[in-house]
């Protein structure tokens, strides 16, 4: 899996200041830690050698803004699909993935049923 990030990842900048980041691959590792447990980030334990939980989170934030997981994403479904490994009579598309038609129909204004709605402000 590796082999397939490390690609995508943005270089680190040449003249970044502070001291010397954490490996990408280790940061990785310590995001999904995160994720998999669902402990906070401040709760990372440092012997685990992800780097600190903060450094862990911007890492995540810094990824999520370049793009990174959209790419890993289509990347991983391309070689499962290539590997025929995707049921796709199970998938299922919704208006979350997908742009509504043009020329829908405004949605219609309906009558309150409440007992008493409130009165009109405009």
């Amino acid at each position: 899996m590796w082999a397939l990030i490390e690609p995508v990842l943005p270089p680190w900048p040449e003249k970044a200041p502070g001291p010397k980041p954490i490996p990408d691959r280790s940061c990785l590792q310590g995001i999904l830690f995160v994720l998999h447990t669902g402990i906070g980030w401040e709760d990372l334990p440092q012997e685990l050698g992800f780097g600190s939980g903060m450094t862990c989170w911007r890492r995540l934030e810094r990824w999520t803004e370049a793009g990174v997981f959209d790419q890993v994403h289509q990347l991983l479904l391309a070689k499962l699909n290539a590997a025929n490994l995707i049921d796709w009579s199970r998938a299922a598309m919704d208006g979350s993935h997908i742009d509504a038609k043009k020329g829908a129909m405004e949605p219609v204004r309906r009558r309150s049923t409440a007992l008493n709605p409130a009165r009109s402000t405009t």
